[in-house]
């Protein structure tokens, strides 16, 4: 390969250990699995894994002493019995709060280490959880079962960047924006360098009245060595349409729903 085209497409990765999944399919229980709102919980976790999921997703935000926690929101006020900003509290406040009112908020390292051969997708909230995310991640020595994502491509930089080893990643928006730009207009070169430094795309199927996800758009990310990822997909229907078109994984809250859609498909192990 010329210089100019190894610019233009980017550098080739080797798969990452983390989709090394014997199905094919990355199935994704979001926030574990919890119907009765207890999202984010060991609990909801624990069930997923009990139902045979081999991933979850979940996100990460920071404690004011530098605690990294499996929690969605910025503020204890939705999902727990507290209230107040996660980032403005000391994990030793933090802790007091319980999910629906039942279940305590969890370190990222409870979640990296209670299985620890359950793959796990972090969603880095904020900058200030890039340190505490790096620690848990480090001291589970969960590398190979980690994928980082983020809305920030600079927030997962910033967190790869400080790991000892490498982790699997997915495309922040920007780098999204770029492929579907590159891609639309024909532009597979431009399409793939949009990628060049992630793993995977993870997306949801559709932006309001844009399509995200579809045939063409999937072909181009394979083109390009990238998996991808749809969230958050809760209807089978929609499940099998997606699976049809070849998407790699899929991110849902009904992991009931998904592991009886693959099963059906005969990829669920």
């Amino acid at each position: 390969m010329n210089a100019r085209r190894d610019l233009e497409d980017g550098p080739a990765r080797a798969r990452h250990a983390y989709f090394d999944d014997p199905s094919g399919v990355v199935a994704l229980a979001h926030r574990g699995f919890a119907l009765d709102g207890r999202e984010n919980s060991l609990t909801a976790f624990g069930t997923a894994v009990d139902l045979g999921f081999r991933y979850v997703e979940t996100d990460a935000h920071a404690t004011s002493d530098g605690v990294a926690v499996a929690l969605h929101d910025d503020t204890l006020d939705r999902t727990t019995d507290a209230e107040g900003v996660v980032s403005e509290l000391p994990w030793s406040v933090v802790r007091r709060a319980r999910i629906g009112g039942v279940d305590p908020v969890p370190r990222l390292d409870d979640v990296l280490g209670t299985w620890p051969h359950l793959r796990v997708n972090v969603d880095v909230k904020s900058e200030r959880a890039v340190l505490p995310v790096v620690a848990a991640i480090e001291r589970t020595r969960a590398h190979d079962r980690v994928c980082v994502a983020s809305f920030s491509a600079a927030r997962r930089r910033a967190t790869v960047a400080r790991l000892s080893r490498p982790v699997a990643t997915s495309a922040a928006t920007g780098e999204v924006a770029r492929f579907l730009a590159a891609h639309r207009a024909h532009l597979p070169r431009l399409a793939a360098r949009a990628l060049r430094e992630v793993d995977a795309l993870q997306v949801p199927a559709a932006q309001g009245r844009l399509r995200v996800v579809d045939a063409g758009t999937v072909a181009a990310a394979h083109a390009a060595g990238r998996g991808v990822h749809v969230w958050t997909v809760n209807d089978p229907a929609e499940m099998h349409r997606l699976l049809d078109l070849g998407v790699d994984g899929i991110v849902t809250d009904r992991a009931d729903l998904l592991r009886d859609v693959l099963r059906a498909r005969g990829t669920w192990v």
